[in-house]
């Protein structure tokens, strides 16, 4: 079978999100997070919708897990021989799902869990997995690697989020952190591959909004070996995260000032003069990595959750917290049924990120606190 690409020209508006991470890492049933999303139905019209879920696979969590969605039989053995020649496949299976009369046109969805083999020094390990991942995607007509990542996986379709989720049985599943999202494609097809979420390694996106400036996003991420293939533009967000914090170890925080730059004006304004000469440097060296456009994106990652909006914040966004669980969302009445009665609800500013870390993982995040821009909410 041919993978269906869709687009409904009658339909426009704004996507829904919602994610939710414990710092101590107590797990939640993916069930929790149908019904979270599924109240923001409105947001979606049923032409995309998607999770992603982390801890979900203790047993195997020292193993990379590709999640692959194929168009036909061909693609599938042109993958798993790539696969057996670069990695030790130490377990493999279809992914389980269960018949929902919403989720028409599905791929033979597969799931692999690899072992590197054959790195050399010339390149990291995740570099060497991230190779693979591009290889397939750009090479194998009919394949697509849709999660990549250490003990986290995604799980998307062409559907209402509600239905994707009861589809891929997510209610056997249990994460220290869950994302969802409803999708309204606007400027691509609607199709299995180009849902919501966009994962590379651990990192996952789900996306608000349209990336205006993902031309020149796109060929600045080509320069450093990343395909674009995905017929999206939320494709580009993810991949600037994997290169700005784990290849040019940027923390997240200051990644956050890259994608959603601070304008000019307020960079001359800024009184701190170490700052300002940081804020100056970012968008001096990174310039071409700066997204324009309005959006929200929830970003996930292996110790923790992240919420962003663009620097003028056309995309709504409203996080709340309770002990140990944050919550970050397009509507508050989302968040009310997690949790009915948050401790803390507020709206983050525009461009000034809302980060939680697993408590394990809050360490020093590799730059001096004076330096760190002002305005970012940890929790």
């Amino acid at each position: 079978m041919k993978f269906v690409r869709r687009y409904d020209e009658r339909d426009r508006g704004a996507c829904g999100l919602i994610g939710w991470m414990n710092k101590k890492g107590r797990k939640m049933s993916g069930e929790a997070m149908i019904e979270a999303i599924a109240n923001m139905n409105e947001r979606g019209n049923g032409l995309g919708g998607g999770f992603a879920g982390y801890g979900i696979y203790p047993e195997l969590a020292q193993y990379y897990c590709f999640h692959v969605m194929y168009g036909n039989e061909r693609a599938k053995g042109l993958t798993e021989e790539l696969l057996a020649a670069r990695f030790d496949v130490v377990k493999y299976e279809e992914i389980p799902t269960r018949p929902h009369p919403a989720i028409t046109d599905e791929p033979l969805l597969w799931r692999y869990f690899l072992s590197p083999k054959g790195v050399d020094a010339r390149e990291s390990e995740e570099d060497y997995v991230v190779r693979a991942v591009m290889d397939i995607n750009a090479g194998i007509a009919d394949a697509f690697v849709f999660s990549s990542g250490k003990n986290m996986g995604a799980f998307k379709a062409v559907g209402y989020p509600e239905d994707v989720g009861k589809f891929f049985c997510l209610e056997r599943y249990e994460g220290y952190i869950w994302t969802a999202h409803a999708r309204f494609p606007t400027n691509s097809q609607a199709w299995w591959g180009g849902a919501h979420p966009f994962c590379l390694l651990d990192f996952s996106v789900v996306h608000n909004g349209e990336i205006s400036s993902y031309g020149i996003n796109r060929r600045y991420l080509e320069t450093f070996g990343y395909t674009c293939t995905l017929f999206t533009d939320t494709e580009v967000m993810v991949y600037l995260f994997d290169l700005l914090v784990r290849r040019h170890r940027l923390p997240i925080e200051v990644a956050c000032e890259v994608v959603a730059a601070p304008f000019w004006k307020d960079i001359d304004a800024e009184t701190d003069p170490e700052r300002r000469q940081l804020r100056t440097a970012l968008r001096q060296v990174y310039a071409s990595a700066m997204v324009n456009g309005p959006f929200a994106i929830i970003l996930g990652f292996g110790n923790g959750m992240l919420g962003l909006n663009d620097r003028i914040k056309l995309r709504p966004m409203v996080a709340a917290e309770n002990g140990a669980d944050l919550y970050i969302s397009s509507e508050e009445a989302a968040i009310h049924v997690l949790c009915p009665e948050p401790e803390r609800v507020w709206m983050p500013k525009a461009g000034q990120p809302v980060i939680g870390y697993l408590e394990e993982g809050v360490t020093s995040t590799g730059v001096a606190a004076d330096l760190l821009p002002s305005g970012s909410e940890k929790s």
